[in-house]
């Protein structure tokens, strides 16, 4: 399918879920999900089977916390994956009046924002398989209930492009791939290589790169902030990072305009072999990474790249329950 055709048959479930009522998303849910759809999500969630699993066990509990839920879509893009699949992906934030308890996260009254990648697989015109992230300690930092170390980037509701066009992507997204795929792969060289300057940041990256992370990292401001507030810490706490295409780690692809966007579930390998990420001790425990990223490049270089990576399934895998934690602190 074109990629004006697959965000033509979405529009309806998201537009269903932009002023969302649980009649709504059930109803719009059931008409675009296949019965047997696969859904993907972040811990605590986990995988799941089917439209109906999906609402009961994450949309209707975020609608009875944030009653007046908006689903605010400030990036679309789709096409086909080099392996043939159709996919959609979207970056956002959800947001509402945060009245009651979400997954034992105590309700602050306030308007509230969670930052959602989501990702979805067409075929034969409704959803097969959906992954995604929503930043659950995003909410936990506005309730002022996250367990862990204070984040190193900045704190805030992630923006949307600055170009103003993340809902009207479109045209080829050839050369914008390229470069992602190029700075990935020079990114990779280290800590192989341990010269830093083998990932050729400044070839790929503008000076005013905005790189906005998940909530527990924060966002970067530049070349120098990405290094000293995700980079540095990152490496140091899994130097023998390993990307997609190994094994069972797959990443899907597609790319729009000036747009570049990919998931994987997951698509990381590494070992946890030293301190200082999150704050956390080493525990050198292997584990696997989701991250789900968008990218927009701008005469030639990234100037923006928002990413989310499944922080609270990181936890569980080292061996901490960071709601649990929380429960435990309040």
């Amino acid at each position: 399918m074109t990629p004006e055709a697959l965000k033509s048959l979405f529009a309806p479930w998201s537009h269903a879920m932009a002023t969302a009522t649980p009649e709504a998303a059930q109803t719009a849910t059931a008409a675009h999900f296949a019965p047997d759809a696969a859904i993907r999500l972040c811990h605590p969630f986990g995988d799941l089977v089917g439209p109906e699993a999906l609402l009961q066990a994450a949309i209707l509990p975020l609608l009875a916390a944030m009653p007046d839920l908006e689903r605010r879509d400030m990036i679309v893009v789709a096409g086909t994956t080099p392996e043939g699949a159709d996919w959609i992906g979207c970056m956002g934030n959800y947001m509402g009046t945060f009245a009651a308890p979400f997954l034992g996260i105590p309700p602050t009254g306030r308007l509230t924002h969670m930052r959602y990648h989501e990702f979805f697989r067409i075929e034969a015109g409704r959803v097969a398989e959906m992954q995604a992230i929503w930043d659950i300690p995003e909410v936990m930092m506005q309730a002022r209930a996250w367990p862990l170390a204070p984040q190193l980037g900045a704190f805030l509701a992630t923006p949307g492009p600055m170009t103003g066009d993340g809902l009207s992507v479109s045209g080829h997204g050839g050369a914008a791939m390229t470069r992602v795929i190029d700075m990935l792969t020079d990114l990779c060289r280290h800590p192989a290589d341990p010269d830093p300057g083998v990932m050729r940041l400044e070839h790929h990256w503008h000076p005013r790169v905005n790189w906005y992370g998940p909530a527990g990292i924060g966002t970067a401001r530049g070349i120098a902030g990405f290094r000293a507030h995700h980079q540095i810490p990152f490496l140091r706490a899994f130097p023998d990072r390993k990307l997609d295409a190994m094994g069972d780690l797959m990443s899907h692809w597609i790319a729009e305009g000036d747009y570049v966007a990919e998931t994987g579930w997951p698509n990381m390998r590494l070992t946890h072999a030293g301190g200082g990420f999150l704050g956390l001790a080493p525990t050198g425990r292997e584990v696997t990474l989701r991250s789900l990223d968008f990218w927009r490049v701008e005469d030639g270089l990234i100037r923006e790249n928002w990413v989310l990576v499944d922080l609270l399934d990181f936890c569980r895998q080292i061996g901490l329950d960071v709601l649990a934690r929380m429960e435990e602190a309040a």
